[in-house]
């Protein structure tokens, strides 16, 4: 496959993780309320999967070689993309938007918007992209379909992302619920919420294809940015919306990390 089809396959992926998003919002068609428990047992297990594809899928792979180069390159993409997460919500710092003013949003706030959401999304497609590094070069194994060869990182990355979007997605229904939008609009809010995901990944995957000495650092990059994602966002938020239930939560939590993990780790060793 060219250039063009093999960037066009990554954008489907991310476009994938994008989609499944908007399942999130599925549940209100049926009830009117997702319970806090549940809520925070759906962001524990986000926070699992997320941490198990960050740890077993791109820093595993990025050290694969095991060379002091790899070490170093690994090393170095986990702090950078720590740190441009930190800085990237610095800059946003007090311009927090919220799912209850996408309705009302006009063009500036959908801007600003967009650049919220592109902190939080942008990331997880970097995340992707890389994990397409090696579409059809043959050097591991992967798998065939519609003529081209998909690395079974890529397939993880994929599955491990989209999983980790749809407690998203309930996340931003429960505010737009709360001001009677439909269950339609709000599919759409969720989906719009990581459309910088397929961005991300054809942008990371073409950097990662025309630099790929830089490759441990690309997957150290999506590692650290995910990572910190995970420990200063998700479970705080998880927390926050348990600190009602009894124990504060912490028990839902803790269950919904383990099952994030095991139903992680074996599609990585694959």
């Amino acid at each position: 496959m060219g250039v063009l089809g093999n960037l066009s396959l990554v954008f489907v992926a991310g476009l994938i993780t994008a989609l499944a998003t908007g399942i999130g919002a599925l549940p209100f068609f049926l009830v009117n309320d997702v319970s806090d428990r549940w809520n925070v047992v759906l962001w524990g297990l986000a926070s699992g999967i997320m941490l198990s594809a960050s740890v077993f899928g791109l820093i595993f792979e990025g050290i694969s070689n095991a060379n002091g180069g790899s070490f170093v390159g690994v090393g170095v993409g986990l702090l950078v993309g720590a740190g441009l997460v930190v800085v990237s919500h610095h800059v946003l710092s007090g311009m927090e938007v919220s799912p209850r003013k996408y309705e009302e949003a006009d063009f500036k706030k959908l801007v600003l918007i967009l650049g919220i959401l592109t902190v939080h999304s942008f990331p997880e497609g970097v995340a992707i992209g890389v994990s397409f590094a090696d579409l059809n070069l043959g050097t591991i194994d992967g798998i065939a379909f519609l003529g081209f060869s998909i690395p079974l990182l890529a397939i993880f990355m994929t599955v491990a992302i989209s999983i980790h979007n749809v407690p998203e997605g309930v996340a931003i229904s429960i505010p737009l619920r709360s001001m009677g939008v439909s269950n339609w609009r709000m599919v759409w809010w969720s989906v719009f919420s990581s459309l910088p995901q397929p961005i991300g990944a054809v942008i990371a995957f073409y950097f990662v294809r025309t630099a790929r000495e830089l490759l441990p650092i690309g997957f150290g990059f999506a590692a650290g940015a995910m990572i910190y994602l995970v420990t200063s966002e998700f479970i705080p938020e998880a927390l926050e919306v348990g600190k009602g239930l009894p124990g504060g939560g912490y028990r839902e939590l803790v269950s919904g990390l383990s099952a994030g993990i095991l139903l992680m780790v074996p599609l990585a060793f694959v």
